[in-house]
């Protein structure tokens, strides 16, 4: 391949690892609000009073859009430099999505349960902090190794 073909790629991992986070951020925030929506009509078919603190469930999977966006910037100053990051990009994207698709499911079997029992929210929350830990290393570990590269 000519070097000015691979050079036009040089951004494809910088790409990959912020579309992949925000894609399951928006999975994850998506199919979080269906399930806010769905609890929230419940309350009002039943004349109850509605939890806005369902909100915080429902955006709990946008962070792993930021994470992305930390590692991409990180992983520009290399490309600058030309190093091409194809494989880092991907599976640090794909990690940190998923963290934010299963974080999103995860917020939607609590807003259902705080939609129906108005109670647990401490609990919740810490399963969703679990969740997105899985994403907090991914994003450490590879600015670790980032590091080492831009140091070798």
């Amino acid at each position: 391949m000519e070097l000015s073909v691979l050079t036009q790629f040089r951004d494809l991992g910088l790409g990959m690892v912020l579309a992949l986070a925000a894609f399951g951020s928006a999975a994850g925030s998506g199919t979080a609000g269906m399930a806010a929506i769905g609890a929230w009509k419940k309350n009002f078919v039943q004349n109850k009073a509605a939890s806005f603190m369902l909100v915080a469930f429902v955006g709990a999977p946008l962070t792993q859009t930021i994470y992305g966006m930390i590692v991409m910037n990180r992983m520009s100053e290399l490309a600058i430099k030309g190093q091409y990051l194809w494989g880092i990009g991907a599976f640090a994207g794909a990690a940190i999505g998923l963290s934010a698709y299963w974080q999103g499911k995860c917020a939607a079997v609590a807003c259902d349960a705080m939609g129906e029992t108005n109670k647990g929210f401490g609990n919740y929350l810490v399963v969703l902090g679990m969740t997105e830990t899985v994403a907090l290393f991914v994003m450490a570990f590879t600015l670790g190794i980032l590091g080492k590269i831009a140091g070798a």
